[in-house]
C-alpha cells in the first residue's frame, strides 16, 4: 500500500436510498451505496490521483468485505482499518426528495444503535497508525466521531499525534442530528453543549469547510472571515449551500464563487465529500497558500466540479470523477460563460 498524502478517519458505512419521495425503510426499490463522509473523500482522492489513507472500523460482514474490495480497486491505503468481529456495519436510511435532495432518518439494523465505526480500538490504532504518517500532510475528519465518548477519546489522540507529526488538520463539519440522538429529526440544530465540544475540536484546524446552515448554527454567521477569525488558527473556511455560490477563505484569499449544476441531479449524496476530495487534491498538489486569487478561485472552481459530477448518479462513491473528467466539465463550463 502507498504511503497517504492524506489520512481519512472516521466513519464507512451503507447509504440506503429510498426511491424519490420514498421512504427507504419500508418502499422499494432501494438502492444500498458504500458511503461515509471520510471513507468517500478517501476513494475520491484516489480516484482524483492522490495518496490516501482510510482509518476506521467495520464490521465483520458483507459491507466490511465491500469496502476492502472497493479501497483495493481504488488503491486507498487501508492498513488503519479495523474490522470488529460482534458489532455490525452501519446502514444509514437516506430519504430523498423529488428532485434527489437527501436527508438521514436513521438507521437499520442494530436497534441498540450501537455500530462499529464507533469503536475503533485505540490500542490497536496506536500500534497501526504512526506507519501512516512518514509522508502524510493531512488529516482529514469530520465530526460524527465525536458523538460517542470512545470514538472522542480516539480522534482526541489521533489529532494529537498529527500535529506532533506536523500534519495538518482538516474538518468537514458535516452536522448529522440521528448520530448524536436517534430521536432528533434531520433538520434539528445542534445545543449548545453540543456546539460547544464540537467547536472545541474545530480550533485545532487549519481548514474547515460546512454548510451555510452549520455555519449559522455553530457560529452565527455565515460569512468565513468571521469564523475564520474566531478560531485559534485562523482557518481557511468554505461555506456551502447546495447550488447557490460557494463562499470561501483560502489561504489570504476571500471570495464567492458559483456552484456548477449538473446536467441532471439524481442523487446529492456525497456531493460535498466529492467537493471536500477535490479540494484537498488541490492543495496536495498545488498549495493550502495560494499567491494569486485566481489561483485560489481555480481550486474552488475544480472542488465544485467535482460535486457536481457526483450527482448525475447513485451514491457517493461509483460516480467520483477522475481529474480529466473534472478538467473536461470546467473546461465546458468557461467556454459556456464566453
Amino acid at each position: 500500500m502507498k504511503n497517504p498524502n492524506v489520512i481519512c478517519f472516521g466513519e464507512a458505512l451503507v447509504d440506503r436510498l429510498g426511491p424519490l419521495g420514498g421512504d427507504p425503510a419500508s418502499d422499494k426499490p432501494v438502492d444500498d451505496c458504500l458511503g461515509g463522509a471520510p471513507a468517500n473523500v478517501a476513494s475520491g482522492l484516489a480516484r482524483l490521483g492522490i495518496n490516501a489513507a482510510f482509518v476506521g472500523c467495520l464490521g465483520n460482514d458483507s459491507i466490511g468485505n465491500q469496502f476492502r474490495e472497493l479501497f483495493m480497486a481504488r488503491g486507498v491505503n487501508f492498513a488503519g482499518l479495523q474490522i470488529h468481529e460482534s458489532l455490525l456495519s452501519r446502514i444509514v436510511l437516506v430519504y430523498r426528495d423529488l428532485n434527489g435532495e437527501r436527508s438521514f432518518g436513521g438507521f437499520a439494523g442494530d436497534q441498540s444503535n450501537i455500530f462499529a465505526d464507533q469503536y475503533l480500538d485505540l490500542n490497536v490504532h496506536k500500534k497501526i497508525f504512526p506507519s501512516l504518517l512518514d509522508e502524510a500532510k493531512w488529516l482529514l475528519l469530520g465530526t460524527i466521531p465525536l458523538a460517542v465518548e470512545h470514538s472522542r477519546e480516539v480522534v482526541q489522540w489521533t489529532i494529537e499525534q498529527s500535529l506532533n507529526n506536523g500534519l495538518q488538520i482538516a474538518f468537514d463539519l458535516n452536522w448529522r442530528p440521528t448520530f448524536w440522538d436517534i430521536n432528533m429529526t434531520p433538520n434539528n440544530p445542534p445545543d449548545t453543549k453540543t456546539c460547544s465540544l464540537i467547536t472545541s475540536f474545530l480550533e485545532h484546524a487549519s481548514l474547515i469547510k460546512l454548510a451555510k446552515e452549520e455555519a449559522e448554527w455553530f457560529f452565527n454567521s455565515k460569512d468565513p472571515w468571521e469564523i475564520s477569525n474566531a478560531l485559534p488558527e485562523k482557518p481557511s473556511v468554505i461555506v456551502t449551500d447546495g447550488a447557490q455560490p460557494i463562499n470561501w477563505v483560502l489561504g489570504g484569499f476571500s471570495g464567492q464563487t458559483p456552484a456548477l449544476s449538473p446536467q441532471k441531479v439524481v442523487d446529492t449524496t456525497g456531493a460535498g465529500d466529492a467537493f471536500m476530495a477535490g479540494l484537498m487534491t488541490q492543495i496536495i498538489s498545488f498549495s493550502s497558500q495560494p499567491k494569486l486569487f485566481s489561483e485560489a478561485e481555480a481550486m474552488i472552481q475544480f472542488s465544485a466540479g467535482c460535486g457536481a459530477l457526483v450527482c448525475g448518479a447513485p451514491g457517493a462513491i461509483e460516480p467520483q470523477p477522475s481529474y480529466s473528467e473534472v478538467q473536461s466539465l470546467l473546461s465546458s463550463f468557461l467556454n459556456d460563460r464566453s
